[in-house]
C-alpha cells in the first residue's frame, strides 16, 4: 500500500497532540468573565437622523422612474421610415401623398354598386396601417434593419395597389353599367 500525502499529514503530529487539562478553576473564571461582560452597560450610539434623507431618496426614485418611462415612450412614437435617412423621408412623403390622393379619388365615388368594394378596400387599408405600426416598433428594435425598411416600403406599395385596383374595378363597373344602358336603349329603339 502506498502512502498518500494525506496519511503523511496525520503522521507528522502523531505524538504532539495537546492532551493537557486546563488549570484548576478555569471553568469558574470563564463563567465570571461572561457574567461581567453581560453586566457592563452597552453604549448605544445615538444615530443622528436626518429627517429629509428618506424623502430625498423617494423623490429621486420617482424622478428616475418618470424619466425612464418618458425616455422609452418617446422614440416609439416618433420612429418611422422618415427617421432612417433623408432619402427614406422623401420616399415616405411620396407614398403618403400618393395614398392621400388615391383615397380622395375613392371617396368621390358615389356609385351604389361599388360601395361594398370601397368598404372592403378601406378595411384592407386599415389592416395594412396596423401592420405598419408594428413595423415601426420592429424598426426601433432591429436598429434600422434593411428587411424592416423594405417591409415598410412594401406596406406603402400594397396600400397604393389596393386603392388603384379598387378604382380600376369601379371604372370597370361604370363601363359595364354604360354598356348595359346602351344595349337596353338600343334595343328599345
Amino acid at each position: 500500500m502506498s502512502h498518500t500525502p494525506l496519511e503523511d499529514i496525520f503522521k507528522k503530529p502523531e505524538n504532539n497532540f495537546d492532551v493537557e487539562n486546563p488549570a484548576t478553576g478555569h471553568e469558574t473564571r470563564f463563567l465570571n468573565k461572561l457574567k461581567n461582560q453581560n453586566e457592563q452597560p452597552l453604549e448605544i450610539a445615538h444615530v443622528k437622523s436626518n429627517f429629509w434623507k428618506p424623502f430625498v431618496g423617494i423623490a429621486a426614485s420617482v424622478a428616475l422612474i418618470i424619466a425612464l418611462f418618458v425616455g422609452t415612450q418617446q422614440p416609439r412614437n416618433s420612429r418611422d421610415l422618415a427617421s432612417v435617412s433623408p432619402e427614406m423621408a422623401n420616399t415616405q412623403d411620396f407614398f403618403t401623398a400618393s395614398i392621400h390622393e388615391e383615397l380622395q379619388k375613392l371617396n368621390k365615388e358615389s356609385l351604389p354598386e361599388a360601395q361594398n368594394l370601397i368598404q372592403d378596400a378601406l378595411k384592407q387599408i386599415k389592416i395594412l396601417e396596423t401592420n405598419y405600426e408594428t413595423l415601426k416598433v420592429d424598426l426601433i428594435e432591429s436598429g434600422d434593419d434593411s428587411r424592416v425598411i423594405y417591409a415598410m416600403i412594401s406596406n406603402f406599395q400594397n396600400r397604393i395597389d389596393i386603392l388603384q385596383n379598387t378604382l380600376e374595378q369601379i371604372e370597370n363597373i361604370k363601363q359595364l353599367k354604360k354598356s348595359s344602358h346602351r344595349v337596353i336603349s338600343e334595343s328599345n329603339i
